[in-house]
């Protein structure tokens, strides 16, 4: 079965940097688009970035354009998340996900398999 585990995340201050990891588990790694989202209390799980199976397209939220990129190392069957320029807003759970297909999708009802979660605070 696919296992997700995100790893990277901690206290950062704004204007920093930070590097999130998603290493899965299961075969056929590259076959599946992956994503990442972030939560906060009482809000709804939001997109952030995601990747398609093959890594050659990627697509991102309004929010986080230009500072954060998403990439993958199918080799290692690692997702990443690079995150610059930190602002106190990112600071949420981020969780990566994979589809059943290998396309991009910004919905969170489009994603089959979650990670447990990383918490990722950005201090004024």
């Amino acid at each position: 079965q696919v296992q997700l585990v995100e790893s990277g995340g901690g206290l950062v201050q704004a204007g920093g940097s930070l590097r999130l990891s998603c290493a899965a588990s299961g075969r056929t790694f590259s076959n599946y688009a992956m994503g990442w989202f972030r939560q906060t209390p009482g809000k709804e799980r939001e997109f952030v970035a995601a990747i398609s199976g093959s890594g050659d397209r990627t697509f991102y939220a309004d929010s986080v354009k230009g500072r954060f990129t998403i990439s993958r190392d199918n080799a290692k069957n690692t997702m990443y998340l690079q995150m610059n320029s930190l602002r106190t807003e990112d600071t949420a759970v981020y969780y990566c996900a994979r589809r059943l297909f290998g396309t991009v999708a910004v919905g969170s009802l489009e994603y089959k398999y979650w990670g447990q979660g990383t918490q990722v605070t950005v201090s004024s």
